[in-house]
C-alpha cells in the first residue's frame, strides 16, 4: 500500500471538486511565483506590497465568494482555499484581501442599496478601489457594544465624532466602512477617502503583521451625505455578521502559515546533521513532525466541513468560533515548533517560522481573541453567558 502524502496525510485534496483545486492551484502559482519571494523586505521595511493588488483583482481573489457585480461567485470552500494559500506568503497579505472581502464588500453586498453596491463592488473587486473596516476603537474591542463613535442627523447628511484603533488598509483606503451609534443604534457609513474630517494615521512600531498596512482613524465632525448610511444595517448585530464572515477566512488561511513553517522545518531537519546524523532522526524532533501533521490534518478536517455547512447555509457563529479559536492556536504552536527545530538559524529571517509565529501573534488577537471564542463556546455549552 502506498504510503500517504506526508502534507495531505488525509487524502484531503481528494474530497475537493475540479474546481476547488483549480481555484487552489492558480492562487497557490502567484504567490509562491509573486509574492513569497518579495515579502520579507517588505516585512523588514513594514509596509504592504501595493503592487500585488491589481493582480490579487485580476485572480479575482477580492470578493471571491460573492455573486455579481463584477464578484467570482466561487463557493466558501474556494473562498478559504484562496485564504489559505495567501496565508502561507504572509499573514499580512491574506489579511488585505479577507478585509477587502469580508469586511468592506460583504458589509456593502448584505446592507448597502443597489446603488452603492453599483457604485463599490466592481472596483473593491478588481483593486481599483481599497477599502478598511473601522469597528474597533482604543477602549472597546472585545466589547463592540461601548463603542464611543456616534453619528449625528445634519442638513443634508451625517456627522461623525470619533476614533477607530488597528484599522487594516485604513491609509490604503479609499473607502472606509465606519460604525458608529446613530440615536444609540449601531449603523454602517460610507466615508471616501478626502472627506473633511476623515483622518487616518499609520500606526508605527509593530512587532507583528509588518507587512499589513495598520491605521488609527480620527473622525472629527466628519459629514457625509445621507447616502452613505448602509440601509439595512441595524444595530451590532450587523458588523457582528461581518466579522463571522472575516474569522471563517482566517480559520482557513492561518493552515497556510502552519503549512509553510512544517514544510520548512522538515526539510531543514533532513539536512541539519548534528552528532552524526539529521536532527530529522531524533525522538523530540519526530515528536515535533508528529503533532504538526495531526494539528493540520485536524484542522483542514474543521475548515472543510465548515465551509460546507456554509454554502449550505447552515454555518452557525460558534462553529466558526471553534475553527477559529482552535486553527490559530495550533497554527501558532506548529509555527514556534518550527522556529524551535530551526534552532539558532530560525530568528533570521531568511526563513519564515518565525515570520509566521510573530504574525500569528496578532491573528490569535483580532477578530476575536482567544477568550472570547472560548466564552462564545461556553455559552453554546452551558447556555449561560459568562460576558455581557
Amino acid at each position: 500500500m502506498k504510503s500517504p502524502n506526508v502534507y495531505d496525510i488525509y487524502d484531503i485534496n481528494s474530497m475537493l471538486s475540479d474546481e476547488e483545486k483549480q481555484v487552489r492551484d492558480s492562487i497557490r502559482e502567484f504567490v509562491r511565483n509573486e509574492a513569497v519571494p518579495i515579502f520579507r523586505d517588505y516585512f523588514r521595511e513594514g509596509k504592504f506590497p501595493e503592487q500585488l493588488i491589481k493582480p490579487l483583482g485580476e485572480l479575482g481573489v477580492l470578493g471571491a465568494n460573492l455573486d455579481g457585480y463584477g464578484c467570482p461567485g466561487l463557493n466558501n470552500v474556494a473562498y478559504g482555499l484562496i485564504m489559505q494559500e495567501l496565508e502561507y506568503c504572509d499573514s499580512g497579505l491574506r489579511s488585505f484581501a479577507s478585509v477587502q472581502g469580508a469586511l468592506v464588500m460583504y458589509p456593502i453586498y448584505a446592507f448597502g442599496s443597489e446603488e452603492q453596491k453599483q457604485k463599490y463592488l466592481p472596483k473593491l473587486a478588481t483593486g481599483e478601489y481599497i477599502g478598511c473596516f473601522g469597528l474597533t476603537e482604543p477602549d472597546y474591542g472585545s466589547n463592540p457594544g461601548g463603542m464611543i463613535t456616534r453619528a449625528e442627523k445634519v442638513a443634508g447628511g451625517y456627522k461623525l465624532n470619533g476614533r477607530k484603533m488597528w484599522i487594516t488598509n485604513a491609509s490604503l483606503a479609499d473607502v472606509a466602512v465606519i460604525w458608529a451609534k446613530l440615536d444609540g443604534v449601531v449603523r454602517g457609513f460610507l466615508v471616501e477617502k478626502g472627506t473633511p474630517g476623515f483622518q487616518p494615521k499609520p500606526m508605527h512600531g509593530k512587532l507583528s503583521l509588518r507587512a499589513s498596512d495598520t491605521s488609527e482613524i480620527l473622525l472629527d465632525d466628519c459629514i457625509v451625505p445621507e447616502d452613505a448610511i448602509l440601509p439595512g444595517s441595524d444595530g451590532l448585530k450587523s458588523p457582528l455578521s461581518c466579522l463571522t464572515q472575516a474569522r471563517y477566512g482566517i480559520a482557513w488561511g492561518v493552515i497556510g502559515a502552519a503549512i509553510a513553517s512544517f514544510e520548512e522545518s522538515l526539510e531543514y531537519a533532513k539536512g541539519r546533521v548534528m552528532f552524526d546524523r539529521p536532527i530529522a532522526g531524533y525522538q523530540l524532533t519526530q515528536n515535533k513532525f508528529a503533532y504538526m501533521m495531526t494539528e493540520i490534518t485536524k484542522m483542514q478536517l474543521l475548515v472543510l466541513q465548515l465551509g460546507r455547512l456554509k454554502d449550505a447555509g447552515t454555518m452557525h457563529h460558534a462553529q466558526v468560533s471553534l475553527a477559529k479559536r482552535n486553527n490559530c492556536e495550533h497554527a501558532l504552536n506548529i509555527a514556534r515548533m518550527s522556529r524551535e527545530i530551526l534552532g539558532a538559524n530560525g530568528i533570521m529571517d531568511d526563513y519564515v517560522s518565525m515570520r509566521h509565529a510573530n504574525n500569528l501573534e496578532t491573528v490569535k488577537t483580532y477578530e476575536g481573541t482567544h477568550e472570547i471564542h472560548t466564552l462564545v463556546l461556553g455559552q453554546l455549552a452551558t447556555g449561560i453567558a459568562a460576558f455581557s
